[in-house]
């Protein structure tokens, strides 16, 4: 009788207020599991652990078991980084890859699967900060797993929409279960429709009870290697096995006052803090402005020019993190930007699919949690009998050797996905994240812009429509944008396109502490999105 997607009038979230604790996510049942664990006694990295496994269930088209994850969490006074994004396979190799006839690394099949690191990295976080045992923080997702769940309004649409690609594109007995476990009726869910796995269900226990050994060593990974042995890929058991995540410092820089923290590459979250220290230079008027939009485009532009070139495995950069972070490199990049767009190109700093979620909790712990497969359901690879739906984060990975981010065994790839933070004068003002894609820096950047350069609350500063760089001088932006601005941005020589459909300009999130230990949250607009508190 009525269609969830379509709405006759306008609508609008009010900022959510709390004391006791706060889960903003994607789907309002995984904002639930978040809050219950923390009314049993968890802490905000208990919340994030139980969210997190429970995505993989609830929002099966942006992540899964075989999904990477991030984490960015202030505990005690202190921030804290986590990587623990996987590895390419110790057999694919460049030389491979060029005698099997690829130019590149396609989007589905073995040769885009690296290292899958989320369920390490719920161990990983669970054991050194959490307070609950680990396996009752995935009770909630084998509930669902097993019992089934209606599948929500925006969920299901990208459901539908991955079921009428994959049903084109994915061809032969490799990609066989993926149909099985995704469209087990020959179709995807709708609307409302329940749908269960009950073999994602026990892998779960599985990674429960044995803390995820069984995941990269034990009878889940045999299954994952026999599979790759059987249908062409190109896993070892010490590609398993040898996987740990890891601890690394965040980055920083300080834009007007609050300072700013991404992680270090492999990911792109450097991205905004360059574009931050390109504006930072600049006086940032007002928001509906034309100039504001420019300088925000214009520098994004070179900021990513620069981390599409330069952004790899850390310990692979040929580049330093410091150089591309620093005030001479930022003043040469500025300089750049005119009355104009640019065709941005990379400078030479030599010389100078996805879910995110925040939770926090009454003793002023927040975490920043993202986690992905990257396209969608990723690869399209699901391993029999498991509910694993492996990632496609190879695909980032370049086939030219002279590419700083080229394929190498063992090696990380460049990384979309991003969790940030924001704090000032070393007190947590909160999580924040925007997913999806490319679009990641692009949705911190006009959000943190949102929020501390225009002053817009929390809930605001998601709302507002958000503009994308595609390529060259092409901006696309949401159907919302003023025509006034629009008008001045192609005066200035950007070339537009008005999109109708919002889902390509990410899905954010927002907590924000105030000093008196208040909890302000903002959810994204864009999705089936909830925050839970009390």
């Amino acid at each position: 009788m009525f269609d969830p997607l379509k709405f006759a009038y306008p609508s609008k979230r009010i900022p959510i207020y709390a004391k006791n604790g706060m889960v903003a996510t994607t789907n309002p049942l995984a904002s639930e599991i978040g809050i219950d664990i923390l009314k049993k006694g968890g802490n905000a990295i208990d919340a994030a652990v139980a969210v997190a496994a429970g995505l993989t269930v609830l929002e099966p088209t942006s992540n899964g078991i075989g999904s990477d994850a991030f984490a960015i969490l202030y505990k005690d006074g202190k921030l804290y980084g986590l990587n623990s994004s996987g590895y390419a396979p110790k057999n694919l190799t460049l030389e491979l890859m060029k005698e099997k006839g690829f130019e590149k690394i396609p989007p589905y099949g073995w040769e885009s699967v690296t290292v899958p690191g989320a369920p390490a990295a719920w161990v990983t976080l669970s054991d050194r900060f959490g307070v609950l045992p680990f396996e009752r923080l995935l009770e909630p997702s084998i509930k669902y797993a097993s019992e089934g769940f209606p599948v929500s309004p925006v969920t299901a649409k990208s459901w539908q929409s991955a079921f009428k690609r994959y049903k084109k594109e994915l061809k032969g007995e490799i990609f066989k279960t993926w149909f099985e476990v995704f469209a087990p009726n020959g179709n995807a869910p709708d609307v409302g429709e329940i749908w269960k796995s009950t073999h994602h269900a026990k892998t779960l226990e599985s990674i429960a009870q044995t803390k995820a050994k069984n995941f990269y060593s034990g009878e889940l990974a045999q299954k994952i290697l026999s599979f790759s042995k059987k249908t062409g890929g190109y896993f070892c058991q010490e590609d398993l096995e040898s996987f740990e995540p890891i601890w690394v410092e965040p980055l920083g820089v300080n834009y007007r006052g609050f300072d700013v923290w991404e992680l270090p590459p492999n990911g792109q979250g450097i991205i905004v803090l360059m574009a931050l220290n390109i504006l930072k230079g600049f006086e940032m008027r007002c928001k509906e402005d034309p100039e504001s939009y420019h300088k925000q485009i214009e520098a994004l532009k070179l900021a990513f020019s620069d981390g599409l070139k330069y952004i790899t495995d850390i310990e692979e950069m040929k580049v330093s993190v410091e150089s591309l972070l620093s005030e001479e490199y930022a003043n040469q990049r500025r300089n750049l930007i005119g009355e104009y767009a640019l065709l941005p190109k990379a400078g030479d700093p030599y010389s100078g699919g996805t879910v995110y979620f925040a939770t926090a909790d009454k003793d002023g712990n927040m975490v920043s949690f993202i986690q992905s497969n990257y396209m969608g359901f990723g690869s399209g690879i699901v391993v029999p009998n498991t509910g694993i739906s492996l990632q496609n984060r190879g695909t980032s990975f370049s086939l030219n050797e002279e590419d700083h981010n080229c394929l190498k065994p063992l090696k990380r790839p460049y990384h979309t996905i991003i969790p940030g933070f924001i704090t000032k004068e070393n007190k947590a003002i909160g999580p924040f994240g925007v997913m999806g894609g490319y679009m990641q820096p692009q949705g911190h950047l006009q959000f943190l812009n949102n929020f501390i350069d225009f002053h817009l609350n929390p809930q605001a500063a998601l709302d507002a429509p958000r503009w994308q760089w595609v390529k060259g001088k092409e901006i696309m932006v949401e159907k919302e944008f003023p025509k006034y601005i629009l008008e001045s941005l192609i005066d200035k020589g950007h070339q537009i396109e008005v999109s109708l459909n919002s889902s390509n300009f990410g899905r954010g999130q927002f907590i924000y502490r105030t000093e008196d230990g208040v909890l302000i949250g903002g959810t994204e607009p864009r999705a089936d999105s909830n925050i839970s508190c009390f």
